[in-house]
């Protein structure tokens, strides 16, 4: 086989605009940033001018250099020798590197405790979070925003996605819609389509965001954003921020667990917010949802409909139940046997 010579910066810009239609935007996104990392190395640290010429030692270097330079955990290493193994075989597709040279991609073996995520927003600091919302920010966007996120167990890209018309206040429920070509792709794209049923207490919220805050505003589509600025459809990004704002314990408790002063803390300030280490992000919002309706005995069926999670990758990566609460709950169901 005659190998054709390729830079790591020209290969990733091809990798990336081959892989253009078959991922997610967020997807590959994660792709370029991690990738970025070996083109860096490539040119930086090995002055690797050729992939041609690459190895099996040298991309076990790279694993080294990566684990050092980004102090990576398990979990992270992995996804970045996961990503890089995918394109090593992209690679051998288009003559650029040897023959099975992706198979000397190596990453580390996690088990499934390692690969979960244990930070979740607890239900009682939910319901803290949500009653000084409703209290001193009733019916603004950042009320509207993580009340969605915590009663409908969404993910932060499907509360982003909604239309003002996906919502039906007569039926009470809301629908999630895959729209890539208008700029809101969902996760699990058409699979992750659904209706999700409402309670009375979020659509009175909803309708009185319609009636008095929601800016009457269109996205550069045309189409009217159900979490809308006077600029158009908010960003994932700003409503991540509102969930690292409204989660620290000093902004609805006036306490702050870690006996910093405000003269003292990093995290004050709303750019700052993700710095406190009590604040969480809207995944932690989903998964501290996700194990309080599995704690009120919601069934797990339904669980995995409503969350669009199947319920292996619920047991896996969401509930964060204890042994002990799991076998209470099952006690109840024995006099029935």
């Amino acid at each position: 086989m005659s190998l054709e010579p390729i830079d790591a910066e020209t290969a990733l810009e091809l990798y990336l605009a081959d892989r253009g239609n078959e991922l997610l935007e967020a997807s590959l996104k994660g792709h370029k940033y991690r990738l970025g990392h070996f083109v860096r190395w490539c040119d930086e640290v090995e002055e690797i001018q050729n992939l041609n010429t690459l190895s099996g030692r040298q991309l076990h270097k790279y694993r080294l250099w990566r684990r050092e330079d980004g102090d990576l955990n398990k979990v992270s290493e992995k996804t970045q020798m996961d990503t890089l193994r995918v394109f090593i075989r992209w690679l051998e597709s288009i003559d650029g590197v040897e023959q099975d040279l992706s198979q000397k991609v190596l990453s580390p073996a996690i088990t499934p405790d390692e690969n979960s995520r244990d930070v979740m927003l607890d239900s009682d600091s939910a319901s803290k979070v949500l009653a000084h919302l409703e209290k001193y920010e009733y019916g603004s966007i950042q009320h509207v925003s993580i009340a969605l996120m915590w009663h409908t167990m969404m993910r932060v890209g499907g509360v982003h996605a909604l239309d003002v018309d996906d919502y039906d206040s007569d039926e009470q429920c809301i629908k999630v819609r895959h729209r890539p070509d208008t700029g809101t792709p969902i996760k699990n794209q058409g699979e992750g389509e659904r209706m999700v049923a409402l309670s009375d207490q979020v659509c009175g919220l909803l309708d009185d965001w319609f009636d008095a805050k929601r800016p009457s505003v269109t996205d550069e589509y045309g189409r009217e954003p159900l979490l809308a600025s006077r600029e158009g459809r908010t960003n994932k990004t700003t409503l991540r921020a509102y969930v690292y704002r409204w989660t620290r314990p000093c902004v609805y408790s006036t306490e702050c667990p870690h006996d910093r002063g405000l003269g003292e803390c990093s995290a004050v300030e709303r750019d700052t917010a993700y710095r406190c280490p009590s604040s969480v992000s809207p995944h932690a919002i989903r998964r501290g949802s996700i194990t309080h309706s599995l704690n009120s005995d919601m069934p797990d069926k339904v669980v995995s409909d409503r969350a669009n999670v199947s319920q292996r990758v619920i047991e896996q990566h969401y509930d964060r139940r204890t042994e002990r609460e799991k076998m209470e709950q099952r006690r109840d169901y024995l006099d029935d046997l």
